[in-house]
């Protein structure tokens, strides 16, 4: 598949696909199929999965299905053998229909499924990845605690202990998404307390390992009915063949991690503003006040013209930042430029799509405020996209790190 986004040529107008950086034929041909599948199917789940934090299990076999997991994994461990821009691209047709699902989506294909391909043993590839490839699994990240969360390597106190051919867990995980309905998750642990954030290890814990449990699952403002949890491991046993990288080599799994998941994470806020604005611009023409619609109000006109240039911006920005992010190599990642531009273009898109959120509940007035509306559901996601993957405060120190080195 060609991944290489081209520019546009002079007169292109393809509405909310164009942007600096144009789209193959591929890339726009896969951006289109999941944006019908997402719409058709996904969408008619999105306001009970907000009514009653309601996971619907068969939307993970029937992405599955659609080749929408293991983007960047080869086909021969069950995978699309495309790249990263892809999975950006399907990351983003999924949000404008379904942010839940998309942020599930991203959960189980980047911090899960793309960890074990990148970091794994071959028998942990073959092992684990058709089934995530497929749906039939459903991947988690454990790497956030109850005191750790900005600073989750230096402050991360579930440690793991070596006994004969198995390690032994124990602590606690926070705010994971996926967690109460993983069966397969890549959790983080310190095995040399001593050696700060550089004793962590990686281990992929299935649920049905003796000494895991899920504690609770939590009731959220946004995303719902994307499942988050507390992951309790009591005396948790993991085969040591289940080990992800070397002992003590779970810095460089996070880090790298870490970026590709800003870099596919600013794609959903780009879907969100998307309908956001699709959904104001409908608003606008459809109500009226003083006898005619209210998108003939220059002021309504403006705030839907700021709205698009936000988003083009955006969209220019998160493309080109995928495209950076395409051959980051192996252990790649948490320095340099590509650190710098992963935690950019998360920092900026949540900041756009806020800005765009805000003035879409605007132009829909009262019924914005009302919490079933569908512009209410997406405004209430946009805070933990200034949270999640680093926070806004985070982001602004990595780049402002890199630049000052």
């Amino acid at each position: 598949m060609d991944s290489e986004p081209r520019a546009a040529g002079p007169g292109d107008n393809r509405g909310a696909l164009a942007g600096a950086y144009d789209l193959t034929d591929d890339q726009r041909e896969m951006l289109d199929q999941v944006d019908r599948y997402a719409r058709d199917t996904l969408y008619p789940m999105a306001q009970r999965m907000d009514d009653e934090e309601w996971w619907p299990e068969e939307a993970w076999p029937g992405l599955g299905e659609m080749g929408f997991f293991g983007i960047a994994v080869p086909e021969e461990y069950g995978g699309l053998g495309a790249d990263l821009f892809t999975s950006g691209l399907v990351a983003q047709g999924i949000a404008r229909w379904n942010n839940a699902l998309a942020l599930s989506w991203l959960a189980h294909e980047n911090l899960c499924l793309n960890n074990i391909y990148r970091n794994g043993t071959e028998e942990q590839r073959r092992r684990y990845l058709p089934g995530l490839c497929d749906g039939s699994s459903v991947g988690a990240l454990g790497l956030t605690e109850p005191g750790a969360g900005s600073d989750a390597l230096g402050s991360m106190r579930t440690t793991a202990r070596r006994e004969g051919d198995h390690y032994v867990l124990n602590g606690t995980k926070l705010f994971i998404t996926n967690g109460p309905v993983a069966d397969v998750l890549l959790v983080y642990a310190k095995t040399d307390r001593a050696a700060g954030a550089h004793g962590i290890s990686a281990f992929i814990v299935e649920k049905g390992f003796a000494g895991f449990h899920v504690a609770q699952k939590l009731t959220k403002m946004g995303f719902r009915g994307s499942p988050t949890g507390e992951l309790v491991f009591d005396d948790c046993k993991v085969p040591a063949e289940n080990m992800v990288g070397p002992e003590n080599g779970g810095v460089a799994v996070v880090m790298s991690g870490l970026d590709l998941e800003r870099a596919t994470a600013a794609p959903i806020c780009l879907g969100i503003a998307e309908r956001a604005l699709d959904l104001s611009i409908e608003y606008a023409r459809t109500r009226e006040q003083f006898g005619q619609p209210i998108a003939r109000f220059q002021m309504v006109q403006a705030k839907i013209a700021d709205m698009y240039v936000w988003i083009e911006t955006m969209r220019t920005f998160i493309y080109r930042v995928m495209a950076a992010a395409n051959d980051l190599e192996k252990g790649g990642g948490g320095r340099g430029e590509i650190h710098k531009l992963t935690a950019a273009s998360v920092l900026y898109a949540g900041d756009v799509c806020n800005r765009v959120l805000n003035e879409a509940v605007q132009i829909h007035g009262g019924s914005g405020y009302i919490w079933e509306s569908e512009i209410n559901r997406l405004f209430r996601t946009i805070k933990l996209l200034e949270i999640g993957a680093g926070t806004t405060e985070v982001r602004k120190m990595i780049i402002a790190g890199e630049l000052l080195k």
